[in-house]
């Protein structure tokens, strides 16, 4: 018989960071949930690539569709994860969209701003929250070494302005209070929350702006001088939930090649 296998919901896992977050766990023998928005070939493609890097028996890969804007959407998330694999271990709260159009503060829109800020903030907060009391009320037998966690994947955004994409700014600062703030009331549960902050990563949100970052890259913004890739942020997130960081929680890991330290 099969051991159980911890199960992982990871948002916005069709591409991008959270298909590569999707790929380490598949590594690290977990199981996925892997949600999507609306494209639904891509998360069908992670999850073959997933499959393909069984590590253990028993592990699973399925899309689940859901816009973590919506509550009831965030809801039917909770509730076909569990009825697909009867429980969850952890959430990683990767999804994120950038403004449709960027625009300078002073002509940003306030459509653009609740956009954003509903997929961003909004929905990572309260989707927290409805896995967060599955665990408290529920109370089932962990399978992670460390106990259950939570993960929100910020970004250099939360510390660094851009003024032509003030909203995803705000999303992202407010996100990392949202982590402190589920760190410190879950933390005496023994579930662990961290935030990890990505830098100039290489995803379909940068590609439009390429040549910008690639001369900031040259020209020494990051200090290690290339751009991050999915990887960078699938390892982490592996390392995380594989427990080696026991006595650890609202920590903040930067993952942006040495972007976020000052200089003079």
């Amino acid at each position: 018989m099969n051991k159980p296998v911890p199960v992982v919901i990871v948002t916005g896992a069709s591409r991008g960071l959270g298909r590569g977050i999707a790929l380490r766990l598949a590594e690290l023998g977990f199981s996925v949930a892997i949600n999507y928005a609306g494209n639904a070939a891509a998360a069908a493609e992670t999850a073959a690539l997933c499959a393909a890097k069984v590590s253990v028996p028993g592990q699973k890969f399925v899309p689940i569709r859901a816009d973590i804007a919506s509550e009831p959407d965030r809801i039917s998330l909770v509730r076909e994860t569990l009825n697909l694999f009867g429980r969850i271990d952890a959430l990683v709260n990767n999804a994120g969209i950038g403004p449709r159009v960027r625009a300078d503060i002073t002509e940003a829109s306030p459509a653009s701003f609740r956009e954003v800020l509903s997929t961003n903030l909004e929905g990572p907060y309260f989707l927290t929250q409805g896995v967060a009391n599955y665990w408290l009320k529920e109370k089932p037998e962990p399978l992670l070494r460390r106990g259950f966690a939570v993960i929100f994947n910020s970004s250099i955004s939360a510390l660094t302005a851009s003024l032509n994409r003030g909203e995803y700014c705000i999303s992202k600062a407010g996100l990392s209070m949202g982590a402190q703030l589920w760190a410190l009331r879950l933390a005496g549960d023994g579930i662990q929350v961290f935030e990890l902050r990505p830098g100039i990563m290489a995803t379909d949100m940068t590609a439009g702006v390429k040549e910008k970052y690639d001369a900031l890259v040259a020209g020494g913004a990051v200090p290690m001088r290339r751009w991050g890739v999915p990887e960078d942020v699938g390892l982490a997130v592996g390392s995380i939930l594989a427990g080696d960081f026991p006595y650890s929680t609202g920590e903040i890991i930067y993952l942006d090649g040495g972007l976020h330290l000052p200089r003079l």
